[in-house]
């Protein structure tokens, strides 16, 4: 992921602090599923350490990964918008360390400061522009004639 979408980089520092002070830690063993494809997405993370994978089912084959997730990085968009149900899945590829967040709460305070709100909007807006991306690229690596190949 671009430094431009991980926490450090996306929140001004007070909106940083903010979020944080909510934050819990939580921890993850490798192997540990963080959520599935279909299910209610009412919390996210962001990465201290180690590494997430995001993935997405594939009738009759092992989930196929999309991308990987490390330091700084938010695991977890769909809590931002209806439905709230998660898009794919994740799971730690190694022992993870996390900040956990409630998301009915972080959207109250989204609710309360239009500017806290407006920043948190465009950061989560910037993750999923760029995991689109990934996607595409995962996609066609994965399914075109020659690969994503080079650039035109």
């Amino acid at each position: 992921m671009t430094s431009e979408t991980t926490l450090t980089a996306a929140l001004p520092a007070e909106h940083r602090e903010r979020l944080v002070r909510i934050a819990q830690e939580v921890s993850f063993e490798e192997g540990s599923r963080l959520f599935e494809e279909g299910r209610r997405a009412d919390r996210f993370w962001i990465v201290r350490t180690g590494t997430v994978t995001l993935d997405v089912h594939v009738p009759g084959r092992p989930p196929a990964v999309i991308e990987s997730l490390g330091h700084g990085e938010l695991v977890g968009w769909s809590w931002h918008f209806p439905p709230y149900m998660w898009q794919l899945g994740a799971e730690a590829m190694t022992p993870v360390r996390a900040y956990e967040f409630d998301a009915v709460a972080v959207r109250a305070m989204c609710a309360e400061d239009s500017a806290f709100g407006r920043a948190v909007a465009t950061w989560v807006g910037r993750v999923v522009a760029h995991r689109l991306h990934a996607a595409r690229i995962r996609l066609l690596d994965l399914y075109a004639p020659h690969g994503s190949g080079g650039q035109s």
